[in-house]
């Protein structure tokens, strides 16, 4: 969680415990060396939980700043009990990050180990009518999406976009599909049935983690013998969801909107098959 004098970013759960936090780390704006403290889940913070936390406070400035690294495994003392050489959990973070690429959270004896720049999950959401704008609007204030929003034309987008949404204008949309990366997660809601089956057909061609389509039962039988048609394999037509949506939830778009996130974050994030095999 980042605070600053006027705001903050993130979240360690809400409630008096994070209220108490807070407080805290705005009076160590003005000054103040890491530090961590154990606090008991109890009567004190007026819970009932039970359990115990250890909450570690660090102060950064544009010096303290410039000394982390772009990417990879920042580790550092986050404690003033901390002992100056690391500990061996954290070593051994430090040699799997730089010898195998795994990267994870660490903390031990007073000391930090974790991921920068931790890679953002590619949703390539085609379409900006409703159904696009209402899952838009749902996903944006999501951590950790990377969401690029892609249509034909400048007026078929809302006045405003949601920050960190890339958007993309193309009069061929299907034309730029391989820009995306493989391991994206497509959901075509597009205005054309002929460019729905454009865009899942080189959707096929390209490799995907997830991709969905808006539609009808009896499109998709359409769309699955077209695509046989043009050479996919029954088995990898299948990977595409379609219609999109739990149908418990309605058709309204912002109910199709929320059920496709409720299915997204319930998929951890992977990359996609065919990238795997290769």
């Amino acid at each position: 969680m980042l605070i600053w004098a006027d705001g903050q970013s993130g979240t360690i759960g809400g409630g008096a415990l994070e209220l108490d936090a807070s407080h805290k780390a705005r009076a160590m704006l003005a000054g103040g060396t890491a530090r961590t403290e154990k606090i008991a889940l109890g009567p004190s913070l007026g819970q009932c939980c039970g359990g115990a936390v250890t909450l570690g406070y660090e102060r950064f400035d544009q010096t303290s700043l410039a000394a982390i690294p772009q990417t990879g495994l920042f580790a550092r003392p986050v404690s003033a009990q901390a002992s100056a050489e690391s500990p061996l959990a954290i070593r051994r973070a430090e040699k799997a990050a730089r010898g195998e690429g795994v990267v994870s959270t660490r903390y031990a004896q007073g000391w930090l180990a974790e991921p920068l720049s931790p890679p953002a999950r590619p949703v390539w959401i085609w379409g900006a009518g409703h159904v696009g704008r209402a899952l838009v609007s749902v996903l944006a204030p999501l951590p950790g999406l990377s969401l690029t929003w892609i249509d034909t034309a400048e007026a078929r987008f809302p006045d405003s976009t949601p920050p960190g949404v890339t958007r993309r204008i193309a009069e061929a949309p299907q034309t730029i599909l391989p820009e995306a990366p493989k391991d994206a997660e497509h959901y075509i809601l597009t205005f054309s049935h002929a460019l729905d089956l454009d865009l899942c057909h080189r959707a096929l061609s390209h490799g995907f983690a997830a991709c969905g389509l808006i539609g009808s039962a009896s499109k998709w039988a359409r769309f699955r013998t077209r695509l046989q048609a043009l050479g996919h394999d029954p088995r990898d037509i299948s990977r595409i969801v379609c219609p999109i949506g739990d149908p418990a939830f309605g058709k309204h778009p912002q109910a199709i909107a929320v059920s496709v996130a409720a299915a997204i974050l319930a998929q951890p994030f992977r990359v996609s098959v065919k990238e795997t095999a290769r």
